[in-house]
This record gives structure tokens, sequence and C-alpha cells, in this order.
């Protein structure tokens, strides 16, 4: 027995040992984190390496991403606007290095912003050089803005421009039995069609092709601006003859067409960056590298109280709370109340975002008209899209600015009710019950809503819009029929939205922060931006952390096209993304679906188990 007894003791020993261990490293590792400063900033080329979308705030990571491998990087736009005008007088910066590899786009908006931002660094004197093995519709419009265009020797240029594929469910819902009870106002609320059809409607097929074309030209100026002299029209309407012509060499063709200047893989690249900011040995790429976020932690300010508050509405606007990347209507509503209770002088609302709630939209607009009150000016900034419920939330702007290329309108609404009757029907399963008042048991999911119970769904859709046409109506000096006959849920580029009067001019932040300064009387030194957001964690601190430290899950392409193979897995978890919507009903909805997601669609534990399994079954 003292033999047992010793043996459980030395087990009881290394138990305690290896969990002293473990709580050593564990709050050694935490310490270490929380307490880690970037590296210092000293002369070479300062690094974007933009592995994943660019955002306008990006969504908080999670233990689960970071431990699954699932992370992708976004990179916050505001961070590299920031970065790349102070690189323009700051001495240490000799030459910004894009790197475009594993980019996977953001917006016309943020497109146009960043672009704008290269060619100032540009305009300084200071050289901006561009790799990537392809280059897409969002990655050749920032490597135009590039003093230098350097392509892989088995890359290409392939612009798809606006337009593709969607996906149509009707009769997989037929197949399974399910009835997707629609609610809607609206000629080109098309949002709903995916669930009532198998094809494109014509007045949704007319409103996208206006819009797409829109996009395309808003596109096309933007790349002749940054780079004149480049045949981008010409090589668009025939890229095989243009390949075919350079003995169909694809690299070959996009430097003939002038898109690009050098052909070269990533040493010729990394040569050309030693030349430009120093050689270093010890360092990736062996050429001296400033890195991005020790850069952005040096140069770009934080004004936590500055005058002029920033707002920011990104991605979906869901009920309730939510975090960084997600606009939940109580979080943003809380923001502006806390903005105003704690001293802001002007509000600028940055608008991002398809929609959603219209309960949170209401919300959000409330707490700005709440701040009008306490008489704040409030402007709006629009990025890359603000429709439908992204408009609700613009209306109470004293100035609302957007882009040429930012889509917008979609003023709309609609609800989506499944029911299950013909899956019962299929299954052999009946339904029956009773009722003690017509609404009794209703909206019914198995048996399908009543007559009574639709109508009074159909009712409050329409009560619905026609409280958002007076909101806009009275927002934009117009009459609610005015605005009916812009309004049917139809989208619109930012060029006939000024067009029509529902925004007043063109801009970005810049426009909108000295707007916001004449509205409120502030001096030429006192337009510092606070930006309205959540003070951060010490779990989100550690998960920044971490997350700066990991690999994102983004990865270079192998070849020109293998960017590409990306998109049918992005149509899938869109397809499960719309699926759970239709499940969630029902609810009243001021979102544009079809304006396609702002930043890619968040996905479940169980939605990643079935993608993974829908794509063994297609492998």
């Amino acid at each position: 027995m003292k033999f047992v007894r010793a043996i459980w003791k030395l087990l009881v020993g290394i138990k305690d040992m290896l969990v002293l261990i473990f709580m050593l490293l564990f709050f050694g590792g935490l310490y270490a984190a929380l307490s880690a400063r970037p590296a210092p900033v000293h002369d070479g080329v300062l690094a974007l390496n933009l592995d994943g979308p660019i955002v306008e705030q990006p969504a908080k990571a999670s233990f689960s991403e970071l431990a699954g491998g699932n992370r992708v990087r976004e990179h916050r736009l505001r961070d590299l606007v920031g970065a790349l005008d102070a690189a323009r007088t700051d001495g240490r910066v000799k030459a910004v290095a894009l790197d475009l590899d594993g980019f996977t786009g953001g917006g016309h908006s943020a497109m146009a912003d960043l672009t704008d931002a290269i060619m100032r660094v540009r305009a300084a004197g200071k050289p901006v050089v561009a790799y990537g093995v392809g280059f897409t519709d969002d990655s050749y419009e920032l490597a135009s803005a590039a003093s230098e265009i350097w392509l892989h020797p088995l890359g290409a240029v392939a612009i798809a421009g606006p337009g593709g594929t969607n996906l149509y469910y009707k009769g997989l819902l037929d197949k399974l039995g399910v009835t997707a009870n629609v609610y809607r106002v609206g000629t080109y609320k098309s949002a709903v069609e995916p669930y009532i059809r198998n094809d494109m409607s014509p007045a949704a097929r007319e409103n996208y092709q206006a819009l797409g074309e829109a996009m395309l030209e808003s596109w096309l100026q933007e790349v002749h601006r940054a780079r004149p002299k480049a045949n981008v029209a010409s090589f668009l309407k025939d890229m095989p003859g243009a390949v075919d012509a350079a003995g169909g060499d694809m690299a070959k063709a996009a430097l003939d067409a002038g898109l690009v200047d050098h052909i070269g893989d990533r040493a010729d690249f990394e040569d050309r960056l030693k030349a430009l900011g120093g050689a270093d040995k010890d360092a990736t790429g062996g050429y001296r590298t400033i890195k991005l976020a020790s850069y952005v932690s040096d140069k770009v300010p934080v004004h936590p109280h500055g005058p002029i508050g920033v707002v920011t509405i990104a991605g979906e606007i869901v009920d309730g709370t939510a975090s960084a990347g997600t606009a939940g209507g109580d979080t943003i509503a809380r923001e502006i109340d806390d903005g105003v209770a704690n001293g802001i002088k002007a509000l600028i609302v940055r608008v991002d975002s398809p929609g959603g709630s219209v309960l949170a939209s209401e919300r959000i607009r409330e707490a700005i008209v709440r701040a009008k009150a306490h008489h704040i000016p409030v402007v709006v900034s629009m990025g890359s899209v603000a429709a439908s419920g992204g408009y609700w939330v613009s209306t109470p702007g004293d100035f609302i600015f957007a882009e040429p290329s930012t889509i917008t309108g979609s003023i709309g609404v609609f609800g989506v009710l499944p029911s299950f009757q013909g899956t019962l029907q299929k299954l052999g399963i009946g339904a029956d019950g009773i009722k003690t008042t017509p609404l009794s048991g209703e909206p019914d999911l198995l048996r399908g809503p009543s007559a009574d119970a639709g109508r009074l769904i159909q009712t409050g859709v329409e009560a619905t819009y026609r409280r958002f046409l007076g909101i806009v109506a009275a927002a934009r000096h117009k009459t609610p029929a005015d605005v009916d006959k812009i309004a049917q849920g139809r989208v619109w580029d930012g060029g006939s939205a000024r067009q029509l009067g529902l925004i007043d001019g063109f801009g970005g932040m810049p426009e909108a922060t000295a707007k916001a300064a004449e509205l409120a009387h502030l001096g030429s030194g006192d337009r510092d931006l606070r930006y309205l957001e959540p003070p951060v964690s010490v779990k989100e601190q550690l998960l920044a952390a971490l997350a700066s430290g990991s690999d994102s899950d983004s990865s270079s392409p192998d070849d020109a096209f293998s960017m590409l193979a990306g998109e049918p897995r992005r149509q899938l978890i869109q397809a499960i993304a719309d699926i759970r919507m239709i499940l969630a009903g029902p609810s009243i909805q001021a979102r544009c679906l079809e304006c396609g997601p702002v930043a890619p669609p968040q996905v479940t534990g169980e939605d990643r188990s079935l993608l993974q399994l829908i794509e063994a079954w297609l492998s």
C-alpha cells in the first residue's frame, strides 16, 4: 500500500506541476500580448500586404476562429488612408509596397478612397509599387494608382466588370415542400425574388443592368484618371483577341495594353523594393520594411475627445446589440447618445450597409434625431453601399455625401414567412387544431398562414413603406408621391441619386468632416474626429494581439485565375445565409439583398459543417 500511495502522490505532483506550468505559460502569454507594443518604425518601405478585404469596421476576432484557422483578415479603410496620408511627408518612408496577392476587394467607394490616397502619395514624389499574380476589378483599380505595376510572368489582368449569376431557390423550396409567403411593396423590391422565382424578373433585370453599366462607367473613369495611357476599354472589349495577339501570353497582353509596367516574379519585385528602401537580409523579402500595424500605431492619430463624433453603421442592421462589423440598433443608438452626453459638437454618420431590420433602423434614426434636438449638426457620409435600411438611417442628415459609385436608394420593405404544409404532406404528417379567434395559432407555419394573418402582415408591410416614404419626403423636401416615383425598391448609383435629390453632394470623409465643421462653426484647428465606439475590453485586446500574430486563412493565389476559385464558395456561403434569413421570419425588413453583402456573410459552426458537406459532395 505504501508503494501505491507513493505512486499516487507522484501522479498528483506531476498533475499539479503541469497545471502550474500551464498557468504560468497562459498568464505569461496574456501579459506579453497585452503589454506588447508595435515594433519601432525605421526607414524603409511601407508594406501594405492586403490579404483579405477592406472594410469600414473589421469584425472582432473570436477564440474559435483563431483556434480553427477560419479567421479572414480584414483591413480598416480609415487606417490605410491615414497611413498613406502620413507617409506623404514622413521622411522615413522611402516607398510604398502594395502587395495584392490574396486581396478580396472592398466595394467601389472604398477602392476610390484608397486610390485617391495612393495618388496623393505619388503626387508627393514617393514611388508606389504594386504586385500581383493576377488582378481583378477591385485589385486592378488599386494597382492603377501605383507608379509601377508588377505582374507575375504567369499572371493576368482578368477584369470582369459588374454582373454575374444569382441563385434562385423556388425549385428547391418546391421539392422540399416549403412555401415562401412573401409580403412586399415596390415594383423593384426584388430581394424576395430568389424565394418565389427561378429567374430574374424583367423589372429587376432592367434595374440591375442600368446599375451595372453605371458602376462600370464609374470604374473606367477612376482607372483612366489614375492611368490615362492604359488601353483598358479596348482590352475589356476583346481580352481573348489581345491575348491571341500576344501569342497566348496573358501577362504580355496586359503589358502591351499598358495595363502593367513590368513582368517579373516576387523575387524581382522584392529586388525593386531593395533598391527603393534599402536591403535588410534579416527582413522578410530582404528589404527594409515598415510594418503597417506599427506605422498605423505610430502615425494615425486617435482623438478620444475630438469635437466631431463619428458613428459607423457597417454591415447588416440588426435588432439589439452587436459587435463591430454588424450594426446593432441598440448598440449604435447608445453610442450616439453617449457622444452627445460627452459633448460632441457635430456628428458624422458613416454608412456602409445594405440595411436590415426596420425596427433597428428606426432606433438608429431616432438617436440621430435626438442628437439634432441638441443643436448638433449631422452629416452623412455614404460608403460603398447605403441602401434600404442604410438609406433609412441617413435621412436625418443635414447634408448627405456619397460617391458616384455608391449604391443607394432601395426604398422599399418586405417580409418573408416560411410555412411547411407541403413538407408535412410529403412526409405523410398531418397538422390540425382549434381556433378561438381568427388569429389563434397564427401565423401558422405548419398549415400556412391564414388569409387574415397574411392580410395583417401585408398591411404592416404597406404601413411601413408609407412611413419610409414619409421620412424620406420630409428629409428631402419632397412629397410622398414624388418619393414613391423613385422608390419602389429601386437601387440607384450615386450619380443618379444626386440627380434625383436623394443625396446632396459627392465626397468622402474629408468632405464630410469639412461640412460638419462648417455647420458647427468650428475653427480650422478644431476638427479632430472622435470615433464613437465601445471601449475595447481586455478579452478583445488579447484576441486582437493574438490575431495580429497569426496567419490569415487567405493565401496567395497559385496562378492568375485561382483567385476566382473562391467565388463558388462565397456563393454557397451566401446561399446558406439567405436560407437562414427566410427560416428566421417573420420580420419586416428594409434590406437590399440585391446590393450584395458589404462583407462576407458570417458562418456559424452549423453552417460550416453544411458547407463542408456540400463541398465534399461537389468535389
